[in-house]
C-alpha cells in the first residue's frame, strides 16, 4: 500500500507563501496520481489540486485556481503544492492522497492517505 506523508505547513501572514511537499512510498507503478485536499474542524474535506503521475493535466478547485500550483518530481515519488497569496480561510490541515485523478474530484477515488500538515495564514 502507498504510503505519504506530508510536510511544509506552518505559520504565514496573509499574502505569504508555503511549500507543501508529499512523499510517497511503496507505489507499484506510474497509475493513478496525487490529490491535496484540506479541512477545517467541523467542515467537510476539500479538495484543492490533484495531479497524476504521468501527463501534463492539473486541476484546481475554484478557490485556490491562480494562486496554488501542483507539481511533480517522479524522480523523489514528490507531489508540491506551491500556495501563494495565502489569505486566512486558506487555514486548515492539508492532506495529500494517493489513487485515481479525476475531475470533480471526490474522496472516494484515493485509497491512502497522509496525516496531514498544519497551514496556519494570520497576521
Amino acid at each position: 500500500q502507498v504510503q505519504l506523508a506530508e510536510s511544509g505547513g506552518g505559520l504565514v501572514e496573509p499574502g505569504g507563501s508555503l511549500r507543501l511537499s508529499c512523499a510517497a512510498s511503496g507505489r507499484a507503478d506510474t497509475s493513478g496520481g496525487v490529490g491535496w485536499f484540506r479541512q477545517v474542524p467541523g467542515k467537510e474535506r476539500e479538495f484543492v489540486a490533484a495531479i497524476g503521475w504521468t501527463g501534463g493535466a492539473t486541476y484546481y478547485s475554484n478557490s485556490v485556481r491562480g494562486r496554488f500550483t501542483i507539481s511533480r518530481d517522479n524522480s523523489k515519488n514528490t507531489v508540491f503544492l506551491q500556495m501563494n497569496s495565502l489569505q486566512p480561510e486558506d487555514t486548515a490541515v492539508y492532506y495529500c492522497a494517493d489513487g485515481t485523478i479525476r475531475f470533480p474530484a471526490r474522496e472516494s477515488d484515493f485509497g491512502s492517505w497522509g496525516q496531514g500538515t498544519q497551514v496556519t495564514v494570520s497576521s
